[in-house]
This record gives structure tokens, sequence and C-alpha cells, in this order.
């Protein structure tokens, strides 16, 4: 084991105040994060600055961006949070307490497809705890530590950080509910633009996407759109009958075999970008992590048989 001399180590209040200031950008959210004060954050980023000689930071109005010195120190200190994270994990493994394991998921994608389906992950491995938190946060801004598996959209991954593998893609159709299909007869895409267009702020301009698709011109503003926060707001809006949403295959499966939904076109189906796992590299050889993986992409290659 190599010597570490503690004289040569910053102060490690500074440390946290730095690494969570540099992740999001801003001493207020890091202040939030840390359930301190704004001050507090940046008396603890300038005693960091005194100790190194240099600024860190550059205050640009209310703004705090890096400089290249903090860039590079702030890659290693996040780094060197997630091996001890990863350590940490480690050392608990080897007690007889039981394994959390936190699953940070796209809410979508946590109710429509993992949580009916996480029972069977917890009988076979009982000795792991699950804690599931539902986000949409780009995982650089999460503190190392604070989640073990992330599931996300492959464009919203800095890949050169985390360990990633596709679980499936989707293909989006119009969907609604079969009152609302009755009322109002689809037969070609032009006649969905009359009718309310249902819409997430999570997947902002797909409309527009499917429409080119279809060979016809985006939403006007004589469409009605109608836009919600989170993308299963929309779907369970489809549900209820207040209009068409863009469903996703295989996320709405059991929604059409049940009735709930139908899909009045069946041309074109839209792909979208591929859902991912994600883990930091710095834990990615956990042994309760590599079990939850491999188990996941089982499952995903066993519904993409079914399909």
């Amino acid at each position: 084991m190599s010597e570490v001399s503690f004289q040569a180590l910053p102060p490690l209040t500074a440390l946290r105040s730095f690494e969570a200031a540099a992740r999001h950008g801003s001493f207020s959210r890091a202040a939030d994060e840390l359930c301190v004060t704004h001050g507090a954050v940046s008396r603890q980023v300038k005693l960091l600055e005194d100790w190194a000689g240099l600024a860190l930071f550059d205050r640009v109005g209310r703004r705090v961006v890096l400089t290249g010195a903090g860039r590079r120190f702030a890659d290693r200190v996040s780094s060197a949070f997630g091996d001890i994270a990863a350590a940490a994990r480690v050392l608990r493994a080897n007690t007889n307490t039981t394994r959390v394991l936190t699953l940070n998921i796209l809410p979508t994608f946590a109710m429509r497809w993992l949580l009916p389906r996480l029972s069977k992950f917890q009988f076979t491995h009982p000795q792991i705890e699950l804690r599931l938190v539902t986000s949409d946060q780009p995982l650089e801004r999460i503190a190392p530590g604070h989640f073990d598996i992330a599931v996300r959209r492959k464009s919203a991954l800095a890949t050169q950080e985390f360990r990633t593998g596709i679980i499936f893609t989707e293909d989006e159709l119009p969907v609604c509910s079969p009152a609302f299909a009755e009322a109002n007869p689809i037969r070609n895409p032009a006649d969905l633009k009359p009718l309310p267009l249902l819409v997430a702020d999570t997947r902002e301009g797909s409309w527009d996407r499917w429409f080119a698709a279809a060979g016809e011109r985006g939403v006007s503003d004589d469409t009605a759109l109608r836009r919600f926060d989170h993308f299963y707001l929309a779907l369970q809006a489809a549900t209820d009958g207040l209009g068409f949403a863009l469903g996703p295959l295989p996320l709405i499966e059991e929604d059409l075999a049940q009735g709930r939904l139908v899909a009045p076109l069946s041309e074109p189906k839209l792909s979208a970008v591929p859902y991912c796992w994600a883990v930091r590299s710095s834990g990615a050889e956990d042994p309760a992590v590599t079990q939850f993986v491999a188990w996941l992409e089982d499952e995903a290659q066993d519904f993409r048989r079914s399909q």
C-alpha cells in the first residue's frame, strides 16, 4: 500500500464543496446538495484556492465557470470520489449486512417496463435490497456514490465516464383510448392534425419528427398541443381520452394487449434513441452491480425475443 502524507492533501471539506460546485456549475446548487449555505460553499472553495495558490473558478456575474486548472482538478477529484465510493461498497459487501443497490431510472421506463419485473430479481437475489429513484437529471450532475446503476437515453451519456450497454430501442406510434379513436376516426397521418396531440417536455419535437417520417409537414400554430412535464403523464392522458400520444413500443405492449390504448395507424414507426444502462467505471466491478446488469440484459433479451 502506498504511503499518503496528509500534509499533501487539501482540506477534505473544501474538496467536497469544490467537487459539487464543479459538477453543478453553481455554488447555490452545490449548497442545496450539501445542505449548507451558498456562503459556506464559497468560503470552502476560496480556502481550496488559497491552498492551491491559483483560481479554480472564474466568477462571471452570478455564474461560476471552471478555469483550465479547475477543470483538470475536478476530473481527478470526481474520479477519486468515485473510487472511494466503490471501495466502500466492496467493503460493505464483505460483511453480513444487506447490500443496498441504488437505481436511478428514467420515470417512464421505470413505471412501464422495469417495475413490473423487479420482483423477479429480488426473488433470486434476496441479499440485495433495491432502492429505486426516478430522475431524468444528467448523470454528470449526480455526485459519485449517489447511484449504482442508471438508465438513460444513449445520447445523454458521457461514455468516457461510464460503462454502458444498450437495453432496447423504442418504436413510436400514435395511440389513444378506444373511445377517442371511435369518436375521431383516423385513416391517414393528416387526419391527426386537427386533433389534440399530447407531448411531454422531455420529448420536445417528437410529433414533428413523426409527421416528417410520414411525409407530412410538422405541427402548426393551429395544432392543439397539450403539454406535460413527464412522458408517463402524456401516456396516462391518452389512456384517459384526452388525445393522441406517441406511444413507445415496447413500453405500451400491455396497454395495447388489454385494450387500454389502440393504435389506428400501423405506420410509420419512429425509432427513438435506445435506452441504456450506465454505471460509473469505478464501480463497474461491484458484484451486486454486475449481477443486476446481467439480469437486466437477460430480461431485455427475453423481452425482445417475445416481440
